[in-house]
């Protein structure tokens, strides 16, 4: 990673001193041991803050969306002679490379306003995972040794391997490359183990309706409706959310369960052939509700009725934008039926 690290500090410095990006988001250190934050470069000088680890978590192009979307407001006051176009570059790993052709397809900005710096990725250190294997102790020091995170804490330095704790999402990934990119710095990393992808599915589907039921209102019991999950999503962009419409209002605002099932419910339709199984959602979720296995269960159900994976290629549209003149519409009058 240390190449592809140098590389990509080196890129950074070109494409910002010959004026080709107006912005590159990354990653650079965080401020406690093990991490990674979001940073934004504007000068050539600044490009020796990125980095990129096994801590690069977050999927960049949620910050991409709203930085071209808040350049297009401020443009609209100008006369049309005297605008601009803003150039973002971007970090891109597999996942975020996936949100990004999502908004392509979805019209929000043109593929010239973005630069794509690929890098390969092997996945992430999920925090609560390493939480878990520390047994919630506080780490003092830490470091990336290879494959293993040397960590110091109140009780001891322990030797940690980075294969022990990665995400549950980046475990099965297969899309560890981006899908579209300007430039790839370093060697393409290797899928990891695609086909357990869905076995959390599997199994979720051998259950009777009656315990499919009993699972999901117990993990929307813990939701509080922070909207964590949707602030973080790179999908979800709205600038007036349904949960916030008071004409007609969709969900009440009352502490009712059913309020916060019909939030949820509403939420995961809105990202059918939309979520790119990042992990952004469930690693910012303080009640560690189990949103994956429902939105996986959505991931499955596209690939295996209409071959469509989330903002794997660009021309192949998510299932509901797409209309074809040979679409079957069975669902219409015989729902559950088995056609689509």
């Amino acid at each position: 990673m240390e190449k592809v690290e140098k590389k990509l500090r080196e890129e950074a410095k070109r494409l910002l001193a010959d004026k080709k990006v107006d912005v590159i988001v990354g990653y650079e250190a965080g401020t406690l041991p093990l991490t990674a934050t979001p940073v934004f470069i504007t000068t050539p000088e600044e490009a020796d803050k990125l980095v990129w680890n096994a801590f690069c978590q977050h999927n960049l192009a949620k910050y991409v969306h709203d930085l071209i979307s808040a350049h297009k407001d401020s443009q609209k006051r100008l006369k049309p002679d005297d605008r601009k176009r803003k150039v973002v570059g971007v970090v891109t790993k597999g996942c975020t490379s996936r949100s990004l052709v999502i908004h392509l397809q979805e019209r929000q900005y043109e593929r010239l306003d973005i630069s794509i710096l690929g890098v390969p990725c092997t996945g992430y250190v999920d925090r609560k995972a390493l939480a878990a294997k520390l047994g919630g102790e506080d780490i003092l020091e830490g470091s990336l040794d290879g494959a293993n995170l040397k960590i110091k804490t109140a009780g001891g330095e322990k030797t940690i391997p980075v294969k022990d704790v990665l995400a549950e999402n980046c475990v099965t990934c297969r899309f560890n490359n981006p899908v579209i990119s300007d430039l790839m710095l370093g060697e393409p990393a290797p899928a990891m183990n695609p086909a357990a992808e869905y076995a959390d599915v599997d199994a979720f589907e051998k259950l009777t309706p009656e315990e499919r039921w009993a699972y999901f209102t117990k993990e929307m019991a813990k939701c509080i409706r922070c909207a964590a999950c949707r602030q973080a999503c790179p999908s979800c962009y709205c600038r007036v959310c349904f949960a916030e419409q008071s004409m007609p209002q969709w969900v009440g605002i009352s502490e009712d369960p059913s309020d916060t099932q019909v939030f949820q419910f509403m939420r995961m339709y809105h990202m059918v052939g939309r979520c790119v199984d990042c992990g952004s959602c469930i690693s910012v979720c303080p009640m560690g509700v189990d949103l994956r296995k429902f939105l996986k269960k959505l991931d499955k159900d596209c690939f295996v009725l209409f071959n469509q994976r989330a903002g794997e290629k660009i021309d192949f549209p998510a299932p509901l934008q797409d209309q074809r003149m040979d679409d079957k519409e069975e669902f219409i009058y015989n729902p559950g039926g088995g056609g689509h």
